[in-house]
């Protein structure tokens, strides 16, 4: 069984919630997942964010919550957890904004950083709305952002973890782009390059 195959065959394992996958499974996909995690959470909030560990933890264990669905391959694990780390962002995102409404139980000083970190939480929130608009007409313009932008994943992998055509994702990745940047009012967010 070559490498690609076991962990496909680790993915099922866990997806499937079978005894000692996770514990096999964890040490191929963790440094992925960190490298994935550490951009995502520096590029949207900076430093008031989950740490990385925490953020790949979480989605983790959103991962072994999908009650026995596989995954295809390795692009198709690494999509799911893109996926979910974009919402563990949002929903702390979401969070911030509350907390900066007053919904928050005691009062706290603005720095400088905090600042940042709710402008840039602000940022995501408006991101993360504009491709639940995109995806309502065009998903897989949106799965394509979500596995190129918040996953990482090269145009190979997103195209493998999509079942589409290289050439599909880089014209999708075009076109989502410019959809993006004109809905989104011609604000530049970091890292659509």
């Amino acid at each position: 069984m070559s490498a690609q195959e076991k962990l496909t065959a680790l993915m099922s394992a866990f997806a499937h919630k079978e005894r000692g996958a996770a514990d096999q499974l964890i040490p191929l996909v963790y440094d992925e997942l960190r490298r994935i995690a550490h951009r995502r959470r520096w590029q949207w909030i900076g430093a008031d964010t989950p740490d990385t560990t925490s953020l790949v933890h979480e989605a983790y264990l959103h991962l072994a919550e999908r009650n026995g669905a596989a995954w295809e391959n390795r692009a198709h694990f690494f999509y799911f957890a893109s996926v979910a780390m974009r919402n563990i962002l949002v929903d702390h995102a979401k969070h911030l904004q509350r907390v900066k409404r007053g919904g928050g139980a005691r009062q706290v000083e603005l720095t400088e950083h905090t600042a940042i970190s709710e402008q840039r939480s602000a940022e995501l929130l408006e991101l993360d709305e504009a491709l639940e608009t995109l995806a309502a007409s065009e998903e897989r313009l949106a799965r394509i952002v979500e596995c190129r932008f918040f996953g990482g994943l090269t145009v190979e992998e997103t195209a493998e973890a999509l079942g589409v055509a290289p050439s599909t994702v880089k014209r999708g990745w075009d076109t989502a782009r410019a959809w993006l940047f004109q809905h989104l009012g011609g604000r530049n967010h970091r890292d659509t390059g």
